[in-house]
């Protein structure tokens, strides 16, 4: 209720503005203990961890870990905090981020712009959060991406400690050459180093860490068949499925259409969901599924669900229709 009011507030403001400007109040409301939402208990256990609920927040809109507490408050299963890089960084020159409202989409070239990890954990360890967090990892703008794994390996190894699992991002389509780490020696040898200092990490702390894979929805039946071979040759714990999209389908003609960046919201959730379902079938089970991209309802968070989805994150579908599209979610998922 409170939201449908905002909105045309912020839908007035610059996006990039506007995201920020939520964040603060969000805060704020927090700390007056305004903006809590209950829901339903709909506990689920994926990767060896019990779940709440099986509806998260997607990497991207709290980047630095800033807004832990205020989020949780929301009635999130868990959280992804990220993307994060070894060291900070500006991002991408702006504008970076644009509102397709008609299609209930968002186009950002946003580019890593974050704190770097050593900030973020600061703000991990400032936070009351007791739930389930995610942290998402990625490389600098400028370490060139044959060294794209050295930064991997600062983000984890710093990072190991502080989170429920992580997840490695390597679908952004707004870092150069990132998206080439999905296929062929470059992700084998990304794959096999980050689990090789996982297990490291797990016997020096005592305690195993689940590694995660984010990957994006514009990927050929090959690529699913090759990516799908990795996980299971790895052990690794999961997989996002999916990212943004480079595809303008469904936005076409429409005002920031020809904008550089990923498509996010309702017009990626055919081309993701269709992604999961490709990889349900080629990981058959063996592997957890986190399905993301387009949510906008209850039935379509269902519809990621029966397409082979463990877990579900939103985060543009929330810009469009408020955190009262959690509640909806969790309430038509059904129990596991």
């Amino acid at each position: 209720m409170l939201y449908s009011l905002a909105r045309p507030l912020l839908f007035s403001l610059a996006p990039e503005r506007a995201h920020e400007l939520t964040l603060s109040l969000l805060k704020s409301a927090h700390r007056m203990g305004m903006m809590r939402q209950s829901i339903a208990s709909k506990p689920v256990t994926c990767m060896g961890i019990q779940f709440p609920n099986p509806v998260g927040l997607a990497a991207g809109l709290d980047k630095n870990g800033a807004y832990i507490d205020a989020l949780a408050g929301l009635g999130f299963g868990f959280i992804e905090i990220g993307t994060i890089t070894p060291r900070p960084q500006a991002g991408n020159p702006h504008p970076r981020l644009f509102r397709l409202v008609e299609a209930k989409a968002i186009i950002n070239r946003m580019g890593f712009n974050n704190d770097g990890v050593d900030k973020l954990v600061e703000n991990v360890k400032a936070s009351k959060f007791k739930g389930i967090l995610g942290i998402n990892i990625g490389k600098n703008a400028d370490t060139p991406v044959e060294k794209a794994v050295d930064d991997y390996l600062i983000c984890l190894e710093k990072v190991y400690n502080y989170a429920s699992y992580v997840t490695v991002n390597i679908s952004s389509p707004n870092t150069k050459n990132l998206r080439s780490l999905q296929s062929g020696d470059a992700l084998t040898e990304l794959l096999e180093t980050l689990r090789k200092r996982q297990l490291e990490l797990a016997e020096e702390h005592q305690h195993y860490v689940p590694l995660v894979l984010k990957v994006a929805p514009d990927l050929s039946a090959e690529d699913i068949e090759f990516i799908a071979k990795q996980l299971l040759q790895f052990k690794i714990d999961g997989l996002i499925v999916t990212n943004t999209t480079l595809s303008r389908e469904g936005v076409e003609n429409l005002k920031y259409a020809d904008e550089a960046g990923g498509l996010s919201g309702a017009p990626v959730f055919e081309k993701s969901t269709a992604c999961l379902a490709a990889f349900s079938k080629a990981l058959d089970g063996q592997i957890p599924l986190i399905g993301v991209g387009g949510i906008l309802s209850g039935e379509q968070a269902l519809a990621k669900q029966d397409a082979g989805a463990n877990l579900v994150q939103i985060y543009s579908g929330l810009i469009y229709t408020g955190p009262t599209l959690i509640k909806d979610c969790v309430d038509a998922l059904k129990s596991s």
